[in-house]
């Protein structure tokens, strides 16, 4: 009874905050329509993968998806802010970058693709036109957590909206967990629901449709995440099939560990959790901590599991994780689509960038 007091108290105190912000984020976007602020649309295909929410959709594994779809046709570049790294302006990924100098989600991508361009910038107009001169051969750039960066106009736009939360059930900071209003969700061309249960009904998938009401020229599409074997931060060849004699000390600094949790429970036996905040970056007395947990864990079968983003952060640390022995873990994750899902969503992607093509052609 006390917790719902005090939370109808929050919320009132809250409104009007969230009323100032939602006022601001719709006159910036009117400012856009409107054509008072300038959008750019450039020559070669753009996808933008991005939220109306505060993280925890899946933005990175899903921008892994179209690498993997597009990679093998097209030479594909990615852009991204580079969120919390220790650097500023445009910077291009090599084999010296870490999560310090280009942030977490970058680092991942240019680890699990070697030959893609990964760059990043706050400046996302200015830095396209870097990229293509530094690399005239891409031909498709992937923009990642772009939707509220107006600024450049893509050519494809993909709004990401989680199974358990979506934008239609919540509110705009500071009451709920929305970067602008749910009314936005009408500038994507194509929506997905993400992380739903691979079981989902039919009944299930239409009522969300009903619910999130999409325009005429609107896609909707279901994906779920898939997880594969846990492999050693530094030595991914080191597989780890995971059993219920094994307990395991979960290190996450992500957004939403909620379906990893629900995974291990599956498949592992004890959980603790080590959870920290969102991109965090480990210091020595985290590490410490962590490593002390590990230790009080009274069972000869143990592990550490982490996610491939917190590994990108934790590789920081190589030598001494590596010193003190620390059995480190990632959990690999991708997106899969369901079957007549993937079929048109695929179609989809692929027919925009063919459109690219030919059109390049007959100029």
């Amino acid at each position: 009874m006390r917790d719902t007091v005090l939370f109808e108290i929050f919320k009132i105190v809250m409104l009007p905050f969230a009323l100032i912000y939602g006022f601001i984020v719709r006159l910036r976007n009117k400012m856009y329509d409107t054509q008072i602020y300038k959008s750019v649309r450039f020559e070669i295909p753009v996808i933008s993968v991005g939220n109306l929410s505060v993280g925890g959709t899946g933005k990175t594994p899903h921008i892994e998806y179209l690498i993997n779809l597009l990679n093998d046709q097209f030479k594909v570049a990615t852009l991204s802010r580079g969120y919390r790294r220790k650097t500023r302006g445009f910077l291009v990924a090599d084999h010296e970058s870490t999560a310090h100098t280009i942030g977490d989600e970058p680092m991942q991508f240019k680890n699990n693709f070697s030959d893609v361009i990964v760059a990043v910038s706050e400046n996302r107009m200015l830095a396209i036109p870097e990229m293509l001169a530094l690399y005239p051969g891409i031909e498709v750039i992937l923009l990642d957590d772009a939707y509220q960066h107006r600024s450049v106009n893509p050519g494809l736009s993909i709004l990401l909206t989680d199974f358990d939360n979506l934008y239609t059930r919540d509110r705009v900071l500071p009451l709920g967990r929305l970067r602008e209003p749910a009314s936005s969700s009408a500038r994507a061309d194509i929506i997905i629901v993400t992380k739903c249960p691979p079981d989902l009904s039919e009944w299930k998938r239409d009522e969300i449709i009903e619910e999130l009401a999409p325009g005429k020229y609107q896609k909707v599409y279901f994906s779920f995440l898939e997880y594969g074997y846990p492999y050693y931060i530094f030595n991914q060849d080191q597989r780890l099939q995971l059993q219920k004699d094994v307990d395991v000390l979960l290190l996450t600094g992500i957004a939403n560990n909620k379906s990893i949790v629900s995974l291990l429970k599956q498949h592992a036996g004890r959980i603790i959790e080590q959870e920290f905040s969102d991109h965090h970056y480990f210091d020595r007395y985290d590490l410490e901590n962590v490593r002390d947990a590990f230790n009080n864990i009274e069972s000869s079968s143990k592990v550490i599991i982490t996610t491939e983003k917190d590994a990108m952060r934790l590789s920081l640390h190589r030598d001494w994780l590596i010193q003190n022995k620390l059995p480190l873990f990632a959990l690999p994750v991708k997106v899969r689509f369901f079957p007549t899902d993937e079929v048109a969503f695929q179609k989809d992607v692929i027919s925009f960038m063919t459109y690219y093509r030919e059109r390049e052609e007959d100029q």
